[in-house]
Order: structure tokens, then C-alpha cells, then sequence
């Protein structure tokens, strides 16, 4: 019935009633008027396709009809001492009593029939007096019943139509108010591009500047200048970058990259960004990969790091003394420890400090309850790994009342904590919504004057079906990191912590060492003397060395009381010391040997090729500076760089001169175009995005669409003799040189048929990984010489 009522509705234009039906919750009468609500276009004489046609909606109500005629006929009633019953009379045979009680004919003094504005269905009103009157007063009561009855009904019509005219109105200023935001959005991504790149390409000049002026002759305190001027423009870039984060996690345009990156190298460069201040601060600053997490990974290695270095640097911020301790398990691991090794793990630390309980960080995870993960796995994820991931401090800590609103953004402690220690409180926003995309919860535990534990989860898919089939293989962008001279070496921690213990057997495990852990000098001693097998090294942490010296300068004599080929090499793990006690250290050619953390692989294998007197497999992860690299990369190629900036063409000038490459600097889409027109001589083109007139996507576009079509004309100069097919098939390496973080996408730059993207301001680490990419590296090892 209800579905008939509406198409009756909808067709006729009028209201429509239901039959009388007893409502729920009071079990009385009652009725539903329904009107449809065309749009304004409806003529007045529609027919009743039209109206069909026309129906943007449905207006009903819903009325209790006991109530409702009380109120207008009771007062009436009682004075005239009238009774009125009312009746559907749709079905004739079965009327339905929809008010009063039923009554005699007998006493019946006049019927009226009722007309509610639908035709279908049909209503009686039969009214008399409780005790029988003249005819007149039954007439005059009947018709004012009927007036006041039709009064009503013209009421809820008119109600229904003014609540269709405002619901209309309503629509409407909603629709402008959503285009005006859409408008705003798209004004504000378009003023951040712009004020991104007219931010960034001065401050990639004064960074290229500097960097240039580094390499002049210069003392020690223009040094320390220009280096201090070079950290206060890279905190600059950063505060940038974090802001153009936020406004595009706000317009949704944030996206999740799906690429093979190896996650322990990635720990590693983290690590190397905060070696400096970690030692600075001597706070203790430590990575630990469980092995059972694959080699290699797929997913968004740029924005891993992001959220890593977000969290290491807020501990390293806030933390004065004691350690930061990063660990990466898989979540099947965690949820499979015993409550006793967590303990054990809490109790544990890797500097002796104590630190919170890092379950309660992770304890309204839905990944270790049985809804299961927060986010759905990604289909195209065949073999999903889920890390959990916890960075661990023994810093200031959280106080309580402030810990509701760590993730919200532009909130922080307190003014004295912001203007103490800096930061703009957006990093772990970012972070939260980085941790999001990635299918994983982000959670934090944090005692005042104990430290903090963030931990989060990710999901990442496995980048080869078993670790071991990626053994050995390189990742694109990691440099070998010349591990294979190591195996079959072994090797002794002394550590009396064993956190710390295992942390250094993890770093040097990865070289492919064996390692075996003792306690203290004694077990050590007894160790090597015992002659069960040969130890090659030994890894003594600072703090055991000098806190007996005596004991320390007995095994050194014992040490080198041994023959060389047995005697293995001693080094000594240091956070922090002076150079003097380090000079001290190492003026024996026997050693011992100082190697400063964080530990990580690069700064291992340098260090060891150096006093083992193993090959020296060069790479670009072995500690050293790139610029040999670089020069071997570069020197001799010629390249294109495209620019409209002056300064910005004098710094990527200057930057690739210095590694030997033949620079050609044009300042225009339109004249690179003219340049690299086929056949020519060039190698790579470096070409900025922003430029006036054509900009960098449009020049690549018709660049790509050159070296598809065979050119008939040469340009002057050129032999015409040529392989024609080698004009046809030529691809030059093209990389982007933007300020502008938002719109020059890797997607977008692949879609232009660019191969690579620099932000500016570039640094020699990035050139080496992009350009690494198209041209080989051939350098010949060199041999270090092994002590007798």
C-alpha cells in the first residue's frame, strides 16, 4: 500500500493518505500524508508522465488522528454537547472507525462526507447530541466541523509546500558553498606550488653556494660558517617540505609508492643523519632488524624514511641522556613472545636507563585484537609482510595531561617546550597519516623523566618468495657494500649488556661474520686462548676498556704477546670521546682500533678493510664521499642543464663541472628543444619544470615524440653518414629540476617521459643515485696492505 501511495502521489500531484493503521508505540490511530516534490520546471497543467519525470523526492508525515481532532472539534463538542464519530469509508462494506465510538443509527442526526484532497480514498463524519435537538444546531455544528476539517488539511499542505521550498533553498546555497571550497582548495594547492618554488629555488642557490664555497680554501672558522649556514637552509627546506606535507595530506593528494627498497640500508642513512648529533649529545643511538625480516621489501621507501627520521628526531630532540634504540620485528614475532621475554626486554635496555613498558604502546592495536588489521592487505601485496616498528628513548618524556594531543596537528607540549627545543608540531600528524596509507596504527607509550616508545605497524609486500634467493643481489640505489671479503671471519662482543650486545652482533652479522658474545675481558681471554677456533676480532665496548684499566692493559700485552697471524684485532665500540683519548687509542699499530656508532654497515666495512687489510671493494655506501663516484659517473659526459634561473643554472653548473662532466646551460624549453634535436652528442639533460613560456613537461613531451620520428635534416656540423636507425631508437636520460614538491610527481614526471626527478636543493648523494641509474660505474679496486 505504502509503495501504491507514492506513485499515486507522484502521479496525481496531490496528497495522498493511507489507510488508518496503529502506530507503535501508542497502539492508537493514525495515518501518513505523503506529497511528491517536483523540481521547478513542472508546469502547472503537467500530465502525469511529466510529473513523473519531474519527481526529485518525497514528502511525508506522519499524523495521529485522535490527537488531531480532539484538539479542533473537543471544545466544540463538549459545549454543544455534540458526539462525533469519524470513518474511512473507502472500502463501503467495511468502514473503519478512525474517531469515537461506535454509535446506533438510531440516534444519528447527520452525516457529512469528508474530502482530504485524495480522491481515492473517502472519509465520513456523523455527528448528533447526546440528547436530540433541533435540526439547525446539528447543521450549523456539522459545517463548521467540515470548515475547520478543510482549514486543517489546506494547513498541512501549505506546511508541506514551504518545507519543500526551504529543503530547495537549503540545496542550492549548499551547492554554491561546495563550489566556493573547491575553489578555495584549488586556490590554495596552487599558492603552496607557488610560493614552494619561489621559496625553495633562491634557498637551492644559497645552499649551492655554500656547498661551492666549501671546496675554496678556507680555515677552520669559515668553516664552521659555512656549515652552520648550510644547516640553517637544510632546517629550512625540512620546515618547508613538512608544511607542503600537511596541505597535501588535507587535499588528498598524498600518494603510496610501491617500488623494492632494502629497509636496512634505509636504517642505516637514518642513522648516518643523526650520527653527528647522537655523538654531540652522547646519547646512544642504535638500530635492530630482526633476522627473520626479508632482505628486500616493496613499498614507498621515501616515505619510511620520512616517518623513521619524523620519530628519530624527535627522541634525538628531546633526549639528553641515555640511548634511542630503533627495532623492527615482524608483528607474528611480537605476538608470539612470552610475557617473560617482554619483561626481560623492558628490564634490559641498551644504556642501562630504565624505559616504558613498549607493550602499552601498541596496546589498542586492532592488528593484535581479533578484529584483525586496521586496513584491508592490497590485492596486488602476494606475500604481505606486517613490520612493527618501535622507536624507543630515554628522553623528557610526555606529560600526561599533553599525551591526548601528540598526533594532533600543530599542537605541542607547551610554548616553553616549543621555543626550547623548536619544531612546528605537524611531524607526527604526517607520520599518523603516513602510517595510515600504509595499511598500519601508530601508538606511543610516555613516562615524564623516563622517555617515550612510539611504535608502529606497515605493511609491505616480499620483494622475492625467501630472503636467501635475494642474498647478494643489489637493490637499485644501494651500493654493495663489500661484505663478501668477511665471511668466514669470526669474531667476539664483550658487552655485559645484553641488548647492546646484540645489537653490535646483528651490524656485524650482516658482513657476513660470525659472532659469538661473552661477558667480560676474563671470558674473552679464555675465549682466544682456548685456540678451539681461530677469532679475528674482537668488538670491546669503551665504557668495559676504561673502566679497568688495569685488567685492559694485561689483555692488550697478552694480545700482542700472540703471534700476528693468530692475535686477532682489537676494537673498541665508542658513542662519544675525546680525540685526544682517541689519538691514544690507535697510536699502536696493534690497535686498539676506535670505531664510533651508530654502528651500520657502511662505516663497518670501511673500517674493517682498513685494519684487516681485506680488498677494498669501492662503493658508495662505504662510508666515504661520494665524489669519487660521482667523477667516475660524470667525467667526460656532456649535459644539457634547462633553467630559466640564473643562479640556479651557475649552481648546477659549478656542481657538475666539479666531477668532470662538459656542461651546456640553456635557459628555455624551447632552445633545449632546438638543442636536442637528432642526431646529437648529448648525454643526459638535467630540465627545470618551471620555466615561462614551455615549461619542463611540455619540452620533454615533444622531446620523446623527436626521438620516435626519423629526423630528414641534420643540424649543421653534423655528419650526414650516420646509422639512421640509431637516430630512431635514441633515448636521452632526462631527469627533472624542480623547486615544486607538489606537482612534480614521480608520476607526473613519468608520464612526460622523464626518467628521473631531483628536488632542488640537490645534493651529491642524490645526483649519484639518479645518474648511477643510466651510466655504469667502473672503478678498480685498490689493495690495502696487510699487516705482517
Amino acid at each position: 500500500e505504502d509503495r501504491e501511495n507514492v506513485l499515486r502521489a507522484r502521479a496525481s500531484g496531490k496528497g495522498v493518505l493511507t489507510a488508518p493503521f496503529r502506530l507503535i508505540k501508542t497502539n492508537s490511530l493514525g495515518v501518513i500524508l505523503t506529497f511528491a516534490v517536483y523540481n521547478k520546471d513542472l508546469p502547472p497543467n503537467a500530465t502525469p508522465d511529466e510529473r513523473i519525470e519531474a519527481t526529485d523526492g518525497y514528502l511525508g508525515g506522519v499524523f495521529h488522528i485522535e490527537s488531531l481532532v480532539e484538539k479542533l472539534l473537543q471544545q466544540l463538542a463538549s459545549k454543544q454537547n455534540i458526539v462525533v464519530n469519524v470513518y474511512d469509508t473507502s472500502n463501503w462494506s467495511h468502514p473503519i472507525s478512525m474517531y469515537g465510538s461506535d454509535v446506533s443509527e438510531d440516534y444519528l442526526e447527520h452525516v457529512s462526507t469528508l474530502n482530504f484532497g485524495d480522491p481515492f480514498r473517502k472519509h465520513e463524519m456523523r455527528c448528533r447530541f447526546k440528547q436530540k435537538s433541533p435540526w439547525p444546531w446539528l447543521a450549523i455544528t456539522t459545517s463548521f466541523g467540515i470548515l475547520v476539517i478543510a482549514l486543517l488539511v489546506g494547513y498541512i499542505f501549505q506546511a508541506t509546500v514551504n518545507r519543500i521550498a526551504k529543503v530547495e533553498d537549503d540545496y542550492h546555497k549548499m551547492m554554491e558553498l561546495k563550489k566556493r571550497a573547491e575553489a578555495a582548495d584549488v586556490a590554495k594547492s596552487q599558492f603552496l606550488a607557488t610560493v614552494s618554488h619561489e621559496i625553495r629555488t633562491p634557498m637551492n642557490g644559497v645552499l649551492g653556494m655554500l656547498h661551492m664555497l666549501m671546496d675554496t680554501d678556507l680555515d677552520e672558522t669559515q668553516q664552521d660558517y659555512v656549515r652552520t649556514a648550510q644547516e640553517s637552509g637544510k632546517a629550512l627546506v625540512s620546515l618547508i617540505n613538512e608544511v607542503l606535507d600537511q596541505a597535501k595530506i588535507e587535499s588528498g593528494k598524498i600518494e603510496i609508492e610501491a617500488v623494492q627498497f632494502d629497509l636496512r640500508a634505509i636504517l642505516d642513512d637514518v642513522l648516518s643523519l643523526f650520527s653527528g648529533k647522537s655523538q654531540e649529545k652522547r646519547v646512544e643511538l642504535a638500530v635492530y632488524i630482526s633476522e627473520n625480516v626479508p632482505e628486500k621489501l616493496i613499498g614507498d621507501p621515501g616515505r619510511f624514511r620520512q616517518i623513521i627520521t619524523n620519530l628519530m628526531g624527535n627522541s634525538i630532540k628531546f633526549t639528553e641522556k641515555g640511548h634511542i634504540l630503533v627495532t623492527v620485528h615482524l608483528v607474528d614475532e611480537v605476538m608470539n613472545s612470552t610475557d617473560a621475554e617482554m619483561e626481560s626486554a623492558t628490564r634490559s635496555t641498551l644504556s642501562g636507563f630504565p624505559v616504558p613498558d613498549r607493550r602499552l604502546s601498541w596496546a589498542k592495536f586492532r592488528t593484535f585484537s581479533q578484529e584483525g588489521p586496521a586496513s584491508p592487505v592490497p590485492s596486488s601485496f602476494s606475500n604481505p609482510i606486517n613490520l612493527i616498528i618501535s622507536v624507543e628513548d630515554t628522553g623528557i618524556g610526555i606529560p600526561p595531561e599533553a599525551q591526548p594531543r601528540v598526533f594532533t596537528r600543530f599542537m605541542q607540549v607547551g610554548p616553553s617546550i616549543s621555543r626550547t627545543h623548536g619544531g612546528t608540531g605537524i611531524g607526527l600528524s604526517i607520520s599518523k597519516c603516513l602510517v595510515g596509507l600504509m595499511n598500519g596504527e601508530i601508538g606511543f607509550v610516555s613516562i615524564p623523566q623516563v622517555g617515550s616508545t612510539f611504535t608502529f605497524t606497515a605493511v609491505f609486500d616480499d620483494a622475492c618468495s625467501t630472503s636467501k634467493e635475494c642474498k647478494g643481489q643489489q637493490v637499485k640505489g644501494q651500493g654493495d657494500s663489500g661484505t663478501s671479503e668477511f665471511h668466514g671471519m669470526k669474531a667476539l662482543v664483550v658487552d655485559t649488556r645484553p641488548v647492546r650486545a646484540n645489537v653490535s652482533k646483528y651490524h656485524i652479522q650482516r658482513l657476513g661474520i660470525h659472532v659469538e658474545v661473552v661477558a667480560d675481558l676474563n671470558q674473552c681471554l679464555h675465549t682466544i686462548q682456548s685456540g678451539n677456533c681461530r677469532i679475528d676480532m674482537v668488538l670491546l665496548e669503551w665504557e668495559i676498556w676504561d673502566k679497568d684499566s688495569g685488567l685492559s692493559a694485561i689483555f692488550l700485552d697478552k694480545l700482542r704477546d700472540m703471534k700476528p697471524r693468530v692475535s686477532p684485532r682489537l676494537f673498541l665500540l665508542s658513542n662519544s670521546i675525546s680525540s685526544s683519548r682517541m689519538s691514544g687509542a690507535t697510536t699502536d699499530a696493534t690497535g686498539p682500533f676506535v670505531i664510533m656508532k651508530p654502528l651500520r654497515a657502511s662505516m663497518l666495512v670501511a673500517s674493517l678493510q682498513r685494519v684487516m687489510g681485506v680488498v677494498n671493494r669501492i662503493s658508495c655506501s662505504n662510508g666515504e664521499s661520494p665524489s669519487l663516484f660521482l667523477r667516475n659517473l660524470l667525467c667526460g659526459r656532456k649535459i644539457l642543464v634547462v633553467d630559466d634561473n640564473k643562479v640556479n643554472l651557475r649552481v648546477a653548473e659549478g656542481a657538475l663541472k666539479k666531477y668532470g662532466a662538459d656542461v651546456v646551460c640553456t635557459d628555455s624549453g624551447e632552445k633545449a628543444i632546438a638543442l636536442l634535436r637528432p642526431p646529437h652528442d648529448f648525454d643526459a639533460c638535467f630540465m627545470d619544470i618551471q620555466m615561462p613560456g614551455m615549461d619542463g613537461f611540455e619540452a620533454t613531451k615533444r622531446i620523446r615524440q623527436m626521438e620516435q620520428t626519423p629526423s630528414k635534416e641534420f643540424l649543421p656540423g653534423q655528419s650526414s653518414s650516420e646509422p639512421r636507425e640509431n637516430i630512431s631508437n635514441f633515448h636521452l636520460p632526462i631527469l627533472a629540476m624542480t623547486a615544486d614538491v607538489i606537482h612534480a610527481t614521480h608520476e607526473e614526471c613519468t608520464k612526460y617521459g622523464m626518467d628521473g626527478y631531483v628536488s632542488k636543493p640537490f645534493e651529491a648523494e642524490q645526483l649519484f643515485r639518479e645518474v648511477s641509474r643510466f651510466f655504469p660505474v667502473i672503478i678498480e679496486p685498490k689493495l690495502v696492505e696487510r699487516p705482517p
